[in-house]
């Protein structure tokens, strides 16, 4: 069960193993496109799938009885979660030898919806993949076994999600191989280590620019290329794609002031400045910097809020 592009090179690891057989691969409905006159989209588990010759069921709402009634039909020894939905306990429960999840943080820490960003975003040095057997409470259960990988310094979150993606296909067939051959042994989760990753929303995603120049570029780093950090200028959003730290800050003694030097956009945060690389007004499209500066006629008083 998966549906984004994580999802794929675990459903590929899968269908390679020679012991096991794919019966089902469960996906979300083709997305519509913007223009009504062109397919739905599928989603990447199901092209694959689909070149794989599987047969895929798409489901919308698992929590409808239809759909615990489906999975039963084809009586699982093994349901293998990446990257889908919380599952309602009529359907985890039955699986004969457990429905596990793979999850792309060292668990405890970051349990939710979005481990990689958060990671990055809270300036965590190294991260990985777990895996666990689901229990009602997400992201709680006993764990199954660990990888561990370094989160390189100029990584984004697309850069690590590609990364995690080809680590936690690896932790799928271990985990399935040690399933299979009843070498399982369990971890409890100590929730006294517990970090959150929540759901990434336009409330949690705005820059604070009364932040260190390390925040402030890992928050950006942490969010692209989507949703991609924002902040206010003139009323209006701007999107913050890429930044860097600045070596050689300015005095400026007032968050999201901005100073240009060179064509380069230096804002500044508290005990330092960052550069901005490539942004984006509302309404308008994704610049470089210094293409940016060249369209706007400043006046000295300019600040992000």
């Amino acid at each position: 069960m998966g549906t984004p592009d994580f999802s794929v090179p675990s459903l590929q690891a899968i269908a390679d193993l020679d012991f096991v057989d794919i019966s089902l691969v469960v996906t979300s409905p083709d997305k519509p496109r913007r223009s009504q006159k062109s397919d739905p989209i599928p989603t990447p588990v199901k092209i694959k799938a689909k070149e794989l010759g599987l047969n895929v069921l798409e489901v919308d709402d698992v929590k409808e009885p239809d759909f615990a009634k489906t999975i039963e039909t084809y009586t699982p020894d093994v349901i293998v979660v990446v990257a889908f939905r919380i599952l309602p306990e009529q359907v985890f429960t039955l699986a004969k030898k457990g429905t596990f999840n793979l999850h792309a943080s060292l668990l405890p820490k970051f349990r939710g919806a979005a481990p990689i960003n958060w990671a990055i975003m809270q300036g965590e040095t190294k991260t990985g993949v777990t895996t666990f057997f689901i229990e009602k409470k997400v992201d709680t259960g006993e764990m199954i076994l660990q990888k561990e990988m370094p989160i390189e310094p100029d990584a984004t979150a697309s850069d690590l999600a590609k990364a995690l993606s080809v680590l936690g296909a690896e932790a799928v067939v271990e985990t399935l191989t040690r399933i299979e051959e009843n070498r399982v042994q369990l971890q409890q989760q100590d929730n006294n280590l517990a970090s959150k990753a929540p759901k990434l929303f336009k409330e949690n995603t705005q820059l604070n620019w009364a932040q260190t120049p390390e925040q402030v570029v890992n928050f950006v780093r942490g969010l692209a290329d989507r949703p991609t950090a924002w902040t206010v200028f003139n009323g209006k959003s701007v999107k913050i794609f890429k930044a860097k730290i600045y070596s050689d800050p300015p005095i400026l003694d007032e968050p999201g002031k901005w100073l240009v030097q060179n064509d380069k956009l230096i804002i500044a945060c508290m005990d330092g400045a960052v550069e901005i690389l490539s942004l984006q007004l509302e309404g308008k499209k994704r610049l470089s910097a210094s293409d940016f500066l060249r369209g706007y006629r400043l006046n000295g008083n300019e600040r992000f809020e």
